[in-house]
């Protein structure tokens, strides 16, 4: 499809941003953001020795500095350098808890929309129970069982998130199955890791990646939530929502340190978000 073009006074044409111009850029936002906030994550640690566990009473609540360049909290520790572990803690869960929802919940997905029958049947069933349970009650209950254990969090959050993957897949694979170009395939001879590769996954390879970017961004809201809430991970831990509560009341004091974590989470979410647009057809 050829771009619109827009008149401008009469005299020439100027072509109108396509829709695959757009959500480009809005990808390519979201990739510079990420970056951005992934190389403060993981090149603090590298560029300075500053632990985010150190504590110095005699420099609480410092305003950003030559030397502390966003400051210090109530216990006097390094805002750079808990910042940045808080970052490498959220950006490293929604990692793991993505990979470990996506992979069992792609391969049910792709097994029970293809294959049908009883292995389908199950897969609901289970899929429904697990919808049946609010998602961020599940997560509670593993983190009451385990107060402040991260595999608690970690096993929540998969739990959780594989349902999403297993019903859009199958779906997907549901309709894909049924297409000319797979029963030309089987007629052909040609076996089930061809079939996947050469037809499902071109298929749902745009959705799966659209719902890794959304769980990406759904699982570090589900840690600083709880962090906020103090169920998640506990003190001294650097993390975004247990670094809110803490702040919290120092925020007419140094309202410049509890706008920090806020900052980091809105940006988390919001580069996640953005790379999360699929290219159009």
């Amino acid at each position: 499809m050829s771009p619109v073009s827009i008149p401008l006074k009469g005299r020439r044409m100027i072509p109108a941003p396509t829709a695959w111009a757009r959500a480009n850029r809005s990808r390519l936002l979201g990739a510079a953001l990420l970056l951005g906030l992934a190389a403060l994550g993981w090149l603090v640690p590298l560029l300075s020795d500053a632990d985010p566990a150190r504590q110095d009473l005699g420099r609480i609540l410092m305003p950003p500095s030559a030397g502390e360049p966003l400051g210090t909290d109530h216990l006097g520790r390094s805002m750079l350098a808990r910042l940045a572990a808080a970052i490498r803690l959220s950006l490293g869960f929604a990692a793991v808890g993505v990979v470990s929802a996506a992979v069992p919940g792609v391969l049910l997905g792709v097994l029970a929309g293809w294959r049908g029958g009883w292995l389908d049947r199950a897969a609901g069933v289970l899929s429904d129970a697990f919808l049946a349970l609010p998602g961020l009650l599940l997560v509670l209950l593993l983190a009451a069982l385990a107060p402040g254990s991260a595999w608690a969090l970690y096993v929540g959050i998969s739990l959780v998130l594989w349902v999403e993957y297993f019903r859009v897949v199958r779906a997907t694979v549901r309709v894909a199955a049924a297409s000319p170009q797979i029963e030309a395939s089987r007629l052909l001879g040609f076996g089930p890791l061809y079939i996947f590769r050469r037809h499902l996954w071109p298929e749902i390879a745009p959705v799966v990646l659209t719902l890794a970017s959304f769980g990406a961004a759904s699982a570090i809201l589900a840690v600083a939530a709880l962090g906020f809430v103090s169920v998640g991970l506990r003190p001294p831990a650097a993390e975004l929502g247990l670094m809110m509560t803490e702040l919290l009341p120092y925020h007419e004091e140094a309202p410049w340190i509890l706008f920090q974590p806020i900052a980091v989470v809105f940006l988390l979410v919001l580069s996640l978000n953005l790379l999360s647009g699929s290219r159009p057809r």
